[in-house]
């Protein structure tokens, strides 16, 4: 069965950095396209980043997190990474990582498995 389990997140002041990690079993993610999600309290879920397969290699930002939120993976360890700089007060929110067959998609409805998400809180 596939499993996706977040961890990385933390309580951090803003400029401050973290690294999400995402690990999978039953999955490899060299074959899923791999998506990051975010919802803050009392917001919908918006997409954050994402890489397609390995085959494919395309990766995607949010505007909100270009140039400061970097996506990867490591195919040996099956874990997807979320590196994320120069965090805004902002950013503040619940993370999930997502996977899919076939491309990202920037909508949450696509992606066939979930991870429980992890909280990511930045203080001004």
């Amino acid at each position: 069965q596939a499993q996706l389990v977040e961890s990385g997140g933390g309580l951090v002041q803003a400029g401050d950095s973290l690294r999400l990690s995402c690990a999978a079993s039953g999955l490899p993610v060299s074959m899923y396209a791999m998506g990051w999600f975010r919802q803050a309290a009392g917001k919908e879920r918006e997409f954050v980043a994402g890489m397609d397969n390995s085959r494919s290699g395309g990766t995607y930002y949010a505007d909100s997190v270009k140039g400061r939120f970097t996506i990867s993976r490591d195919n040996v360890k099956s874990t997807v990474y979320l590196q994320m700089n120069s965090l805004k007060p902002e950013d503040t929110a619940v993370y999930y990582c997502a996977a899919k067959v076939g491309r990202v998609v920037y909508g949450g409805m696509g992606y066939t498995y979930w991870g429980q998400g992890t909280q990511v809180t930045v203080s001004s």
